[in-house]
């Protein structure tokens, strides 16, 4: 019998796996897809690592966990700096001096910040709602060409309805920085995540194409303990109604020349244009193969938000009171269960970036297996 049986090969999966067997306990790993690693899945296409479920950049402050995902691969000085086309104009992403200059004409941080100024007037009190949230940090302009389209695209609702907290991290500046990220540490794995989530996993028996929730009473029977990362509410089989996301679909296109777009993320800002942005993979490693020879070719992937239906990849949790209350309800069922502990972006319902991921995952490890 196994020490813990672990459900989802993802990041939390695969560390939780990982520090378990280092510290002596024996482990089984299950995915119902046929590959590890999750939602972080690269495969290699003529030589360019491909995210296959989206575009995943590391960025962290915290050191302790940069020096943790360091011993599983070397990072590579990536920075991100996407841009947004709105009806094909070009604006830098985050908002920041080039994207006023552009805007607006102005040339001078000063300038700039009158001109936001001037602009949030509009909202008086405490913002209700993302639209009025987004007016009160960049003004009507920036949110009509640059927020609007893209959020109701990502979200399938309007502005009006989705809560203000969402928006609450756009980063706006008054200097010409183009890091997106407000992060001391970030980068992408020379190699691929997929390789790094391998090597958390290196020693660990791990069984691919394996429902858990098909063959849960004869899986649970393998181990003492189940780390479960699958949706919460299907584990407990709906019974309380089913939690909301949206979810994701790509059309991928290897294209037989050596530049699409000349940035590995791309936005589409306007309502018209179907997808949310354009990812062109090769940037994310620079164009480069890992002999740092060019790379002829390109992969572009196009992204189109929908709501989830049983069936779909869920991928972000619509985090809003009707779905909050809802998961309240799930986790008090979660915590009754003896034996079983509810991890990651789907056990928990939250969105995790990949950091955050790694300081639960290690906090609750602490109290697990120490």
């Amino acid at each position: 019998m196994y020490d813990y049986l672990v459900v989802g090969s993802g990041l939390y999966g695969a560390i939780f796996a990982h520090e378990a067997k280092r510290f002596g306990k024996s482990v089984l790993v299950i995915d119902k897809r046929p590959n590890i690693a999750g939602n972080i899945y690269t495969e290699s296409v003529e030589g360019i690592h491909v995210h296959k479920y989206g575009a995943h950049i590391f960025h962290t402050n915290n050191r302790e966990v940069w020096n943790y995902i360091n011993q599983f691969a070397e990072f590579n000085r990536f920075t991100n700096s996407p841009v947004a086309n709105y009806k094909g104009e070009l604006y830098s992403l985050p908002f920041n001096m080039y994207t006023f200059n552009k805007m607006w004409g102005v040339v001078t941080p000063e300038e700039a910040a009158a001109k936001i100024a001037e602009q949030r007037k509009e909202i008086t009190g405490e913002p209700q709602n993302l639209e009025e949230q987004a007016i009160s940090l960049v003004g009507r302009d920036i949110y009509e060409k640059l927020i609007k389209g893209y959020t109701e695209k990502q979200w399938g609702r309007d502005c009006k309805k989705l809560p203000s907290f969402i928006i609450k991290r756009l980063p706006v500046r008054l200097t010409f920085d183009n890091n997106y990220f407000n992060a001391l540490y970030q980068g992408i794995p020379i190699g691929g995540y997929t390789q790094m989530v391998s090597n958390m996993l290196n020693g660990i028996d791990v069984r691919l194409g394996v429902d858990y929730l098909e063959y849960k009473a004869e899986l649970d029977a393998l181990a003492k303990r189940v780390v479960y990362t699958g949706p919460i509410d299907a584990y407990f089989d709906f019974k309380l109604g089913t939690l909301e996301y949206r979810s994701v679909r790509f059309e991928n296109e290897l294209l037989d020349q050596p530049n699409f777009q000349g940035n590995a993320a791309v936005n589409y800002t306007d309502r018209e244009t179907p997808w949310t942005r354009i990812i062109e993979h090769k940037w994310f490693e620079f164009g480069k193969d890992q002999d740092g020879n060019d790379l002829p070719k390109t992969v572009i992937s196009r992204e189109y938000s929908s709501e989830w239906k049983p069936g779909d990849e869920p991928y972000y949790p619509v985090n809003d009171g009707k779905n909050g209350k809802l998961y309240i309800e799930y986790r008090k069922l979660a915590d009754a269960e003896q034996n079983v502990i509810f991890g990651g972006r789907l056990g928990e319902y939250k969105y995790y970036d990949m950091d955050k991921t790694i300081e639960a995952v290690l906090a609750m490890t602490k109290k697990e297996l120490v």
